[in-house]
């Protein structure tokens, strides 16, 4: 396995992947397949090219197996800040360390941008998995938003969490 930050010539087969998630685990994001799958290629070519945000991809065997974003807030206020997003690992991928190696190299982005000194994140409650990932690592359950995400006729509560660096 390597991780490393994804780059434009990257974009086709993040947007692969960012589609199957979507479809996999709909619950997970607050983006649908619906809204995204028309999306441009060129939407994150234009992403890996920001100085405010970084994607890490998690390869196994050249594939895009992983990813994960991490951006940091730009209003002077916030800016000791970063938020990690769109964390997903392919089902076949899972349980073998990869998704908590995304995580440690995200984080090692925050620690390493300057003034950032806390990383935030939402998860769903029912993600056990998952938060079990976020607590081993650190981060903290901060608050609990109920009926955060509605997909169809069901809701999905999401905690906040947050890892003071």
């Amino acid at each position: 396995m390597k991780i490393r930050r994804l780059n434009p010539l990257d974009a086709i087969a993040y947007q692969a992947i960012r589609l199957k998630a979507l479809q996999n685990n709909p619950e997970a994001f607050g983006s649908s397949y619906e809204e995204e799958k028309d999306q441009p290629v060129e939407k994150y070519i234009l992403r890996f090219q920001s100085s405010d945000s970084i994607t890490l991809g998690a390869f196994v065997d050249d594939e895009l197996v992983g990813v994960v974003t991490i951006f940091r807030e730009s209003l002077v206020k916030l800016q000791h800040r970063a938020t990690i997003i769109a964390m997903y690992v392919a089902p076949d991928q899972r349980e073998l360390g990869l998704g908590k190696s995304l995580m440690a190299e995200v984080i090692q982005v925050a620690n390493d941008w300057a003034g950032v000194e806390q990383v935030y994140l939402t998860v769903v409650m029912t993600n056990e998995p998952a938060k079990k990932l976020y607590a081993s690592l650190g981060f903290e359950v901060f608050g609990t938003e109920k009926k955060a995400l509605k997909v169809g006729d069901t809701y999905f509560d999401e905690e906040h969490m947050v890892l003071f660096l």
